[in-house]
């Protein structure tokens, strides 16, 4: 996949582009639904199948105090829209000159004359040009006036529940992280550095591994069933996001302790994906209290993974995350 952060880096566009807008934070189901259409359609009309997205996301200029938290950085992002087939990301900073263009204008000098779309695929609630005054109505005009074909994917739903980046931060809010998973289609996760940590668990409890502090979305404070890639490799984890509070108050970490490790961690990056909620961080009297309750944690998330594998097992194939096991 090409991507380009200015429209003059796109140069003599040969084919014509299929192509769709938005943030894709998340790149949930719905965005995947989208995403892959384009590439159906391109492939079909012989286009160059175009997903244009913005940096940073629109709020952060327009009303910074009421920015969301990611879910998905551009990086990751960008790789799961490549892992669909998109053929060129159009990264577009998103700077006051391009908030004021007009519906009209956004329309004719960003799709039209830069990009040459043939056809453009959007959801049921898309807004664009200057204060969002554009919508799917005013889109449908100007695609008469201009040429292109326009197809608007009715409203996405998962057993009842409407699958948006907004929904899936209200779950992740108060832990619900299998049903947040269930409209993404895969955990939720956090990727970063490694960072050293104050030693405490290593002294007191169990070594874990520490997230560098995370400026995306996380989930509710507490612990959960996690898997944790480093490098290639996935390993079953226990992960708590908190402050640590038996051994004072410290400032908001994601502490990994990796179940049935040996050896030493040689990687310098770790994802943590979230597969299920355990409990409420909690402060103990002491650290050995403490380190019994890390204990029996692992052995729910141990037991959570076993029976993952009996589902794997009976099913022939990967688990969907809407049908994974409840811990007990």
């Amino acid at each position: 996949m090409r991507t380009v952060h200015n429209l003059t880096e796109l140069g003599a566009q040969v084919a014509p582009a299929v192509l769709t807008i938005g943030n894709f934070d998340g790149v949930h189901l719905a965005h995947q639904r989208l995403l892959r259409k384009v590439v159906e359609t391109a492939r079909a009309r012989k286009a160059t199948a175009v997903a244009v997205t913005f940096e940073p996301h629109p709020i952060k200029l327009l009303s910074p105090d009421h920015a969301p938290k990611l879910l998905t950085p551009l990086a990751c992002r960008a790789r799961l829209i490549e892992a669909l087939g998109i053929e060129l990301l159009v990264v577009l900073p998103f700077t006051r000159e391009l908030a004021r263009l007009s519906s009209v204008e956004f329309v004719r000098q960003v799709l039209v004359r830069s990009l040459r779309a043939a056809s453009v695929h959007v959801g049921p609630n898309f807004r664009f040009g200057y204060r969002q005054a554009g919508d799917v109505e005013i889109l449908a005009e100007l695609a008469r006036q201009e040429g292109f074909r326009l197809d608007v994917l009715p409203t996405m739903e998962v057993r009842g529940e409407r699958v948006s980046s907004t929904r899936i931060r209200e779950l992740l809010s108060v832990g619900r992280v299998n049903r947040a998973a269930r409209l993404l289609g895969r955990p939720f996760s956090n990727f970063g550095p490694i960072v050293a940590g104050l030693g405490v668990g290593r002294k007191h409890t169990v070594p874990t591994l520490n997230l560098a502090p995370v400026e995306e979305q996380l989930p509710q404070i507490g612990v959960y069933v996690t898997r944790a890639r480093l490098g290639k490799t996935w390993h079953e984890s226990v992960t708590n996001v908190g402050h640590k509070p038996t051994f004072g108050d410290h400032r908001l970490t994601v502490e990994t302790y990796l179940l049935n490790f040996q050896g030493e961690v040689t990687v310098r990056d770790v994802e943590i994906e979230f597969l299920y909620r355990l409990r409420d961080e909690m402060k103990f009297q002491n650290p050995a209290i403490l380190k019994v309750q890390i204990q029996e944690d692992a052995r729910r998330a141990l037991k959570f993974f076993r029976l993952l594998g009996r589902f794997r097992q009976l099913r022939g194939g990967r688990l969907t995350p809407s049908r994974q096991p409840a811990s007990s």
